[in-house]
């Protein structure tokens, strides 16, 4: 799942871990989100937004492509 997670994390001055122990996962998790190879529940992904102070589309939002 494509996201904008790292360069959120990293405007705020988070370390991975910093960011997982903020939100009750593993850095291992996080790591995995960033690079899109794990699929954040909803409430995770929330979790991610209220931590780096962002809105879930400036986040997760990802355009639709034509096909």
């Amino acid at each position: 799942m494509e996201n904008k997670v790292k360069i959120a994390r990293t405007q705020v001055n988070l370390t991975q871990q910093q960011l997982a122990e903020k939100i009750g996962v593993t850095r291992q998790t996080i790591s995995l989100i960033e690079k899109g190879k794990y699929n954040p529940t909803l409430k995770l992904c929330l979790d991610i937004c209220y931590a780096v102070n962002r809105t879930l589309d400036e986040v997760f939002w990802v355009e639709r492509e034509n096909s």
